[in-house]
C-alpha cells in the first residue's frame, strides 16, 4: 500500500487508483458506527471508484463486514470488475427510472453521487431530471437513512477575490441551469430530511483534481497541446481526490436535520495563471495565455471542513507537479473538463 503523501508521483493507474483508495484516519470509525451496509449510489462515475474502494478499505481495517455496495448504470464494465475485485457489492441500476428502486437493497447508511454538469447546455430538460427528480425517488425510498448528498460550490454566486470564498452560511445564488437545478437536489433532500427524519450531510465540493482530470488536469492538457489556458475565471480552489473521499466518508457523522452543510476544497485560493505556470515550468513547455483576469471568482472557504478533519495530506505544489509528470508522460486523460473557466454558468 502507497502511503499517498509519497513524494514520487504515481507510476500507472494501479499506483494511482491505490492512493486514491488509501483509507485516511477515522475514516473505517465513521462508517463502522452506522453498524450496518454502506450504499453509493451512482459509484461509477469519476469519484466513485475510489470513494467506495476507500470505504471498503477502511471497514476492514476496522475488522467490519458490513458490505460497500455500489449502484450504477456501469456503462464501463472494467470499473465494474474493479470494484467487484475489491471486495464490493456491485449492483446495475439506472436510477432515473422509477422501476429501478425495487430492486434496491436496504442500508444503514447512503452517499448520494449522481448528477448531470457536463452537456448541460442543450440539454437542460436531461439536467433537471438528474438534478431534481431523481433525487425525489431517492430520499423517498431512503427516509431516516444518514445520508451525504454530494453538492457543489456552484450553488454560490461569484464572490470578490479578497472576499475569500463563500462559506456555508452565505445564501446561495446559483447561476446557470446546472447551478441552479444543484441547488434543487439540496431543497428536495431538504423536504426529505424534515419529512422523514432523514440525518443528511451536503458536501458541496470544488474543485476534486488527481491526474486525469480535474482543473490542473485541465490547464495541463491545455499546455501540452499548445493551446492558451484562459485566466478570466482568475483563481480557483483544488484538492486532491484521496482527501475528498476521506472527508466524504467521515462527513456522515456530521448528518442532521435539518442538513449539515459543509464546503470541501482546498485552503488556497490560487491564481490560475500562477498553476498555469508552475505546470508549464514542471512539464518543460511554452506557455501561452488568454484572456484578462476578473475581479472575482466561484470560490469556497472550507475553514469548518479543514477544522473537523485536518489540512489536505497532499500539498498543492506537489499535485501540481504529479499532473504535470503524468500528463507530459502521456498518461491517459478520462476526457471530462470541468470548464472552470466558464462564467455564465454553461457547461
Amino acid at each position: 500500500m502507497t502511503h499517498p503523501q509519497s513524494l514520487s508521483a504515481p507510476a500507472d493507474e494501479v499506483d494511482l487508483e491505490d492512493r486514491l483508495s488509501t483509507p485516511l484516519e477515522g475514516v473505517g470509525e465513521a462508517l463502522a458506527a452506522v453498524d450496518g451496509d454502506i450504499l453509493l449510489l451512482g459509484a461509477g462515475g469519476k469519484i466513485g471508484p475510489s470513494m467506495a474502494t476507500m470505504a471498503r478499505r477502511a471497514l476492514d481495517s476496522v475488522g467490519s463486514d458490513a458490505r460497500v455496495i455500489a449502484a450504477s448504470r456501469f456503462s464501463d464494465v472494467e470499473t465494474r470488475a474493479r470494484l467487484d475485485s475489491a471486495g464490493i457489492t456491485t449492483i446495475s441500476a439506472d436510477l432515473s427510472r422509477p422501476e429501478s428502486y425495487d430492486d434496491l437493497p436496504d442500508a444503514a447508511a447512503m452517499f448520494y453521487l449522481a448528477a448531470m454538469k457536463f452537456g448541460t447546455t442543450g440539454q437542460e430538460h436531461r439536467t433537471w431530471w438528474s438534478n431534481a427528480a431523481i433525487p425525489t425517488m431517492v430520499s423517498s425510498r431512503y427516509r431516516g437513512v444518514p445520508s451525504v448528498v454530494y453538492s457543489t460550490g456552484n450553488v454560490y454566486p461569484l464572490t470578490p477575490l479578497s472576499y475569500g470564498g463563500s462559506v456555508e452560511g452565505d445564501t446561495p445564488e446559483p447561476l446557470g441551469e446546472y447551478a441552479q437545478s444543484s441547488l434543487a437536489r439540496e431543497r428536495i433532500f431538504t423536504a426529505a430530511a424534515h419529512a422523514w427524519q432523514t440525518p443528511t450531510t451536503f458536501f458541496r465540493l470544488n474543485y476534486a483534481c488527481e491526474m486525469r482530470y480535474g482543473v490542473i488536469a485541465d490547464i495541463a492538457a491545455q499546455i501540452a497541446a499548445g493551446e492558451a489556458v484562459d485566466v478570466s475565471m482568475p483563481a480557483v480552489n483544488v484538492v486532491w481526490q484521496g482527501d475528498v473521499n476521506a472527508w466524504a466518508l467521515r462527513s456522515l457523522a456530521s448528518a442532521a436535520t435539518p442538513p449539515h452543510l459543509l464546503n470541501a476544497t482546498g485552503p488556497e485560493t490560487v491564481p490560475v495563471r500562477r498553476l498555469a505556470q508552475w505546470l508549464a515550468t514542471d512539464m518543460g513547455m511554452d506557455l501561452h495565455i488568454s484572456g484578462e483576469e476578473s475581479g472575482d471568482a466561484l470560490l469556497s472557504d472550507a475553514s469548518l471542513c479543514f477544522e473537523e478533519y485536518g489540512y489536505p495530506t497532499l500539498p498543492l505544489r506537489r499535485l501540481v507537479r504529479w499532473v504535470a509528470h503524468w500528463v507530459a508522460g502521456g498518461g491517459r486523460q478520462l476526457g471530462k473538463s470541468t470548464k472552470f473557466e466558464q462564467r455564465g454558468g454553461r457547461y
